[in-house]
């Protein structure tokens, strides 16, 4: 049994009424300035891979250009689709952007004590804390969803439909394994309050220690996010646009800040959980003992989250679309099996370390499993390649079919080493002139024989 920690949260839920109006203002603020400056830096850094200018008119260095769209946005007609389900049509854009404002609310932006003064108010530099805190942004985040999927319902439209249901497949598939990778740091840090694992990480962080949940929960947040290259909901290239088609004015640009404020959402989660949250980096806590106090940390935090921010950007200027295919086997067969093993590796470590076991007899039991797990993969392999080779002889030693090219109901090349039928060859150009004009071929069946008897008993 892994005891779990004992969180102090009587800290929290004392504030005024005022102060938690300022505190709830703040996140959104935050939120709504990452999402402009994310847009202008995507795609100043975007042309920049790509040898190109950027945006460069409105405002310093084209800083101000997310805030024009926007206003373009809002004061472009609004236009609503004649087959559309009006009421889940306007809705939907709303469930989709509002579930993506609320996880900032259990994500701690510096130390759990009264560290800052807030006119004349000791506070935390978070807003609230819950004992479960990463199951109410697991939850908030599945909600978002239901807001891409309504949308591509309620359009009355075959691809935003069709955009609808890959990002609920999508959904589905990146979860699981997001939920595995979140289980292996409650297993370390033994709660689920997100500033006592960032407490629980005061010596080391959580991507040192879990670094397969780490890089399970980066891919799976891009999956997450529908950003590039799984952005298969708003596939350009075959759904026009996917679940956001049919939309226009306020409500589409509202679809785009719900998908930035979810990546800076998942950003901060993943600071939260494996990159120490709001501490100081190695080199600077080392020298520095007031890193870690006062406003300092939200610094940190804000420089770890715009790391992030732009590992999303680089994925996009960087990799081409993968198929839906791809997708769906990276998630139900790759990251999948491979955070399930993880996770019962992480809680064999600590189940011995909870049993008092020393570091080498836990180095020796781990090491002893995961080489009796590759020797028998590699045992299956050898048997499994040997029976591949064999198949593949009597595959050879038999008679090739013949090939047919409308075997599947459609005309189909021929792979290689396989030989399509001959094409009859059509007649030459002369025999078709003679046929047409009545040469000697047109004669069948004595027709043409009766003809000219008959003309020549009429003649006589």
């Amino acid at each position: 049994m892994i005891p779990l920690a004992l969180e102090d949260l009587s800290l929290f839920g004392r504030d005024p009424w005022w102060l938690v109006v300022i505190k709830a203002v703040f996140c959104f603020a935050f939120l709504m300035v990452t999402v402009l400056f994310s847009i202008v830096w995507e795609r100043k850094v975007v042309a920049w891979m790509q040898l190109r200018i950027g945006p460069n008119r409105h405002g310093p260095w084209g800083m101000l250009q997310s805030l024009a769209d926007g206003i373009k946005l809002m004061l472009k007609e609004d236009v609503v689709v004649k087959r559309a389900d009006k009421v889940v049509y306007i809705l939907a854009p709303v469930v989709a952007a509002i579930p993506a404002f609320m996880a900032i609310a259990v994500i701690p932006f510096g130390p759990s004590g009264n560290e800052v003064s807030i006119f004349g108010h000791r506070t935390t530099m978070q807003l609230t804390d819950l004992p479960i805190a990463m199951l109410y942004i697991l939850a908030v985040a599945s909600v978002g969803i239901y807001g891409i999927v309504l949308a591509g319902w309620s359009s009355g439209s075959t691809y935003p439909l069709l955009g609808g249901l890959r990002s609920c497949a999508q959904m589905i598939s990146y979860e699981i394994a997001m939920g595995a990778a979140f289980a292996s740091v409650f297993l370390y840090s033994g709660s689920m309050s997100t500033s006592e694992i960032v407490a629980q990480q005061h010596d080391r962080w959580y991507i040192v220690l879990l670094p397969v949940s780490f890089l399970i929960y980066i891919i799976t947040m891009v999956g997450e996010t529908n950003r590039a290259p799984f952005d298969m909901p708003e596939s350009e290239g075959d759904l026009v646009g996917g679940f956001n088609t049919e939309y226009s004015s306020i409500k589409f640009a509202l679809f785009m800040l719900a998908e930035y404020v979810n990546m800076v959402t998942v950003s901060a989660v993943s600071v939260t959980l494996f990159l120490g949250g709001w501490r100081a980096p190695w080199p600077v806590s080392t020298f520095w003992e007031g890193a870690n106090h006062g406003w300092w940390p939200m610094l940190w935090f804000v420089i770890k989250v715009q790391l992030l921010l732009f590992f999303f950007i680089w994925l996009r200027g960087t990799l081409p679309r993968v198929r839906y295919d791809q997708l769906m086997k990276l998630g139900w067969k790759v990251l999948i099996p491979v955070s399930v093993v993880w996770l019962m590796l992480v809680a064999t470590v600590r189940t011995l370390r909870n049993q008092n076991y020393d570091f080498a007899s836990i180095a020796l039991y781990v090491g002893g499993g995961v080489l009796t797990l590759l020797l028998l993969s590699f045992v299956v392999d050898i048997f499994r390649d040997r029976g591949g080779k064999e198949r593949a002889e009597r595959e050879a030693a038999a008679e090739p079919a013949a090939f047919d090219p409308m075997a599947g109901g459609f005309p189909v090349p021929p792979l290689p080493g396989q030989t399509p039928p001959a094409v009859p060859r059509r007649r030459p150009r002369r025999e078709r002139e003679l046929i047409v004009s009545g040469g000697p071929d047109t004669a069948s069946d004595g027709t043409d024989d009766g003809s000219r008897d008959g003309k020549e008993a009429s003649h006589g």
